[in-house]
């Protein structure tokens, strides 16, 4: 775990631990939603073909800056984890620097988390737990019960965009402005089982992963594409229980600056920390 932050209900402990920890991912559960339109396959399993073009934009694009946001809210107590970086999406590696909150005081708690993402491992800097300041901590996110959906504190973006391919219901709900640009908002409900199937070979260890440690599939999500067909933004809702604490996980991806150079240098051998960490 990167840090444990108390609340007032002392809920709030659990909440960062499911983000940061070995997350306990038994349940995630959403509603379905209005059947597709605007161009899907209304057919069961049909995915919907607009959202799976609003992926493979990504790749067209080469790369894009990212800002990510994770809130968390249990027991009454509501944690927000901030993201920033960016995503290289032909190599399919990215980089976030992560802001974990500030304790009720106001002092900050911990640098914010480096964080390198590659196709089957998520590296960490900064993670705490007894991890030297210096060292790196490597996870393979094919073993994560959630595929590292959450446990980063920011989905991976390739990984969250991946996710749509396992759209079972979706519908327009209709054309906004985001960030200067027109984009087309859609609203359903995603599979992770089925996007695990769906989904380009690099991304289907992790969400084959998250497919066996969630007992409920149905991921519910907004999507937002923009007139070159690329994915702008996508917020999906996670719920988590451990049977006795329940947490409601919201992660949004925010994606801008496309072609934007983005540079990703993995961590030398020795850099990586191979001691124990604190849970």
């Amino acid at each position: 775990m990167v840090v444990q932050r108390h609340g007032h209900r002392g809920g709030a402990a659990a909440v960062v631990s499911v983000v940061f920890g070995a997350v306990v991912a038994t349940g995630c559960s959403g509603g379905d939603g209005p059947q597709a339109r605007d161009g899907a396959d209304e057919r069961p399993g049909g995915g919907h073909p607009v959202l799976a073009a609003a992926v493979d934009g990504l790749l067209a694009a080469g790369s894009a800056l990212a800002r990510t946001s994770m809130e968390t809210v249990t027991g009454g107590t509501r944690v927000t984890i901030q993201g920033d970086g960016g995503y290289d999406f032909r190599r399919r590696m990215g980089r976030l620097t992560v802001v974990l909150p500030r304790d009720p005081a106001g002092a900050e708690e911990h640098l914010p988390v480096t964080e390198l993402l590659t196709p089957g491992a998520l590296y960490m800097k900064n993670r705490g737990a007894g991890v030297p300041a210096d060292k790196w901590v490597r996870i393979d996110t094919t073993t994560l019960e959630d595929g590292n959906l959450v446990t980063g504190g920011a989905t991976d973006p390739l990984a969250a965009a991946e996710l749509l391919r396992g759209a079972r219901t979706a519908r327009l709900v209709g054309h906004e402005r985001h960030e200067g640009a027109t984009v087309r908002h859609f609203r359903g409900t995603a599979d992770i089982a089925y996007a695990a199937r769906r989904a380009r070979p690099h991304a289907r260890g992790a969400l084959a992963a998250a497919a066996k440690g969630f007992t409920t599939m149905t991921v519910p999500f907004d999507a937002y594409v923009d007139d070159a067909g690329r994915l702008r933004k996508v917020k999906h809702r996670f719920s988590f229980s451990n049977g006795t604490e329940s947490a409601a996980v919201t992660s949004t991806t925010v994606l801008f600056g496309f072609g934007t150079p983005v540079t990703v240098r993995l961590p030398d051998p020795g850099d990586i920390y191979s001691g124990r960490i604190r849970s």
